[in-house]
């Protein structure tokens, strides 16, 4: 909730660049442009940005306007359904209205990883100019995002050069992903520059970062040994049971998580089951969606300063899926799995971007309630300060 004082600021304000009020709830399109610039703060303010919903240009409440719960659940979805990367950090609340009723608030917060996108281009304000940013505006972006840095995956990965990533792969497979093809097409920014607007390249220190060579390195183990899956498949229940298959999948991380969907889509049964007499349904041992679901959320989640790698076990009973590293930030045991918090952010957004991931911090809800639709018991999770381990269980008629 704001206060009498910041209402009354945020109502008649006239600093545009970090205000934007609207009548309207259904253009998206505008609401995710506006989250995308005050994310990235371009006068550097280093103070939130509000979207006010429900409020005329002169601070008056729209007429007929009633935030209902339907639209501040809309405005909360923007936060995580990955159409806006990095993940934006915003808060949506209602707000009495001086003169009686409500409006809606959408409070952004400056990114800490400058350059947002939505839609593969950089939005932002200045005073009451919106745009797209230019390559200097970009730059300056980048520049303040050095100064920010918080997580492994950003720091720079020291002795590493441009040769040891396939710039190929960047080129052609990631950027057409993540970037707008229009501006892709407008596109006069020398390649460290390209590299370095999604955070694949520290350009203070001349090197690629961790995760620039984690998503595009032609040797990852040489510099993250632990950086692959290591699957097992045990005869018995235990780990002492005979191995009938191991296999390792390796490579920087678009190889892996290709290799891994290829994997687990050809591991996994269906049989059918008598209903009635005219009727039968069709059965997972386990379901191949969860656990795809479950190995991204575990290669996201490691702590990649580790030398151990993913552990993906197949036992006669069930799946043990065993990532480095326990619980990341303001994520507890206490809030699992309803408060997530990324240790590896680049990462979530180039699983975002290649669709291996569709939304932030859904991966565990979703994979629960697709064992629960196929029959089988829910996953349970043992997370120690160093690493977190689920337990998947087959279904009981397979």
């Amino acid at each position: 909730m704001l206060t009498s004082e910041q209402v009354q600021e945020v109502l008649t304000s006239t600093e545009a660049d970090r205000i934007e009020r609207t009548r309207s709830t259904k253009d998206t399109d505008k609401f995710r442009e506006a989250i995308c610039s005050f994310s990235n703060d371009m006068p550097g303010h280093g103070k939130p940005g509000y979207l006010l919903i429900g409020v005329e240009d002169d601070g008056s409440l729209s007429p007929g306007f009633i935030a209902t719960d339907e639209i501040q659940m809309q405005f909360a979805s923007y936060r995580d359904d990955g159409q806006i990367l990095p993940q934006p950090m915003l808060s949506v609340f209602k707000q009495p209205h001086p003169s009686g009723g409500e409006f809606l608030v959408v409070e952004v917060q400056p990114s800490d990883l400058p350059p947002v996108r939505y839609r593969g281009r950089i939005h932002i304000r200045v005073g009451p100019r919106k745009a797209t940013a230019s390559e200097s505006e970009e730059r300056r972006l980048l520049e303040r995002r050095s100064s920010h840095t918080r997580t492994y995956d950003v720091t720079p990965c020291w002795g590493s050069t441009l040769e040891d990533l396939d710039l190929d792969l960047f080129m052609n497979t990631y950027r057409r992903k993540a970037i707008d093809p229009e501006v892709i097409k407008e596109n006069g920014r020398e390649l460290v520059l390209q590299l370095a607007a999604l955070h694949f390249y520290n350009l203070n220190r001349d090197c690629p970062t961790n995760a620039g060579v984690i998503v595009f390195g032609k040797d990852v183990l040489l510099r993250f040994p632990g950086s692959y899956v290591q699957y097992v498949k045990f005869a018995g229940k235990t780990l002492a049971s005979e191995v009938e298959e191991s296999l390792v999948i390796d490579g920087n991380l678009l190889e892996m998580m290709w290799t891994l969907n290829r994997f687990i889509n050809s591991r996994f049964t269906m049989k059918p089951v008598k209903e009635t007499a005219l009727t039968e349904r069709y059965i997972w041992d386990y379901p191949e969606d969860a656990i795809r679901e479950l190995a991204v959320n575990a290669v996201l989640h490691r702590n990649y300063e580790s030398n151990s790698p993913v552990r993906f076990y197949l036992f006669e009973d069930r799946i043990e899926i065993q990532n480095t590293g326990g619980l990341y930030g303001e994520a507890s045991k206490e809030n699992f799995p309803h408060v997530t918090d990324y240790r590896n952010p680049v990462l979530a957004e180039v699983l975002m971007v290649m669709k291996y991931a569709n939304r932030y911090g859904r991966g565990i809800s979703k994979a629960q309630a697709l064992l629960a639709e196929n029959g089988n018991r829910p996953a349970e999770f043992e997370i120690e300060s160093n690493y977190i381990k689920v337990t998947v269980f087959k279904h009981p008629e397979r």
